[in-house]
C-alpha cells in the first residue's frame, strides 16, 4: 500500500527547516514520497493570513493539483502549528477525500466536516504533566497524544511533534525548532 506524505511547515518555517525535516523522513521511511511546503513570505501566523500568504504566486493551487494527481493509496495531508491552517484549507479544496488523512500538529483544529472523517488527527504532546502549546481537547475522538523526552519548555514541547530530537537544551524558538532535526513520523 503506497503512501505520499504532504507536509506544511508552521509560522517562519524556511525552505531549509523543510528540507532537514524531508530528509530526515526520507531516510527513515523510504518507500514513502515525502512533499514539504514552507511557511509562506510575509504571512501572518493567523489562520486567514497563512492561507492568504500561501495562495500568492499559486502555492496553494500547486499543492491541491499535486494532491489530486499523486497516485498513493493513502495520502497524508499535515500540517504543524500555524500551518494546520494551510492543510485544512488544502484539504477542504480537495474533489475528494477518501484516501485522504489530515493531520493537525500541535495547530488549528480540522472543521466539523474534517473531523466527521475517521481518518483525521488531531495531535498534542505532553511531557510529564506539560501539555503543548495547542493541545487538542477530544475532538470527535481525533486526538492523539505525543508522548515527548526532556521536553518541558513550550517550543520544545511544541517542535517535538515534528522533530523528535527536540529537547529543552535544543530548541528554544521557532528558529530553533528544527534544530538537529529527527522527523517525528508518529502520524504514520
Amino acid at each position: 500500500m503506497s503512501k505520499a506524505v504532504f507536509f506544511f511547515g508552521g509560522y517562519h518555517a524556511t525552505q531549509e527547516n523543510i528540507d532537514l525535516w524531508l530528509r530526515s523522513a526520507r531516510m527513515q521511511k523510504p518507500i514513502v514520497e515525502f512533499v514539504g511546503f514552507p511557511w509562506p513570505a510575509d504571512a501572518g501566523a493567523d489562520a486567514d493570513g497563512a492561507v492568504k500568504g500561501f495562495k500568492k504566486g499559486g502555492k496553494f493551487d500547486l499543492a491541491v493539483k499535486r494532491i489530486e494527481e499523486n497516485k498513493a493509496d493513502t495520502i497524508y495531508v499535515v500540517g504543524h502549528s500555524s500551518g494546520c491552517a494551510i492543510s485544512r484549507a488544502v484539504d477542504a479544496s480537495l474533489k475528494q477525500t477518501d484516501n485522504i488523512v489530515l493531520v493537525a500538529l500541535d495547530g488549528f483544529r480540522p472543521n466539523d466536516k474534517q473531523l466527521d472523517r475517521t481518518t483525521t488527527q488531531v495531535w498534542g504532546a505532553e511531557c510529564g504533566h506539560v501539555k503543548s502549546r495547542n493541545f487538542p481537547g477530544f475532538d470527535k475522538g481525533r486526538r492523539r497524544i505525543y508522548h515527548a523526552t526532556d521536553c518541558k519548555t513550550m517550543w520544545a514541547l511544541h517542535f517535538s511533534l515534528v522533530n523528535a530530537a527536540a529537547r529543552d537544551h535544543v530548541v528554544h524558538s521557532i528558529r530553533t525548532g528544527y534544530a538537529k532535526c529527527e522527523a517525528n513520523l508518529s502520524f504514520l
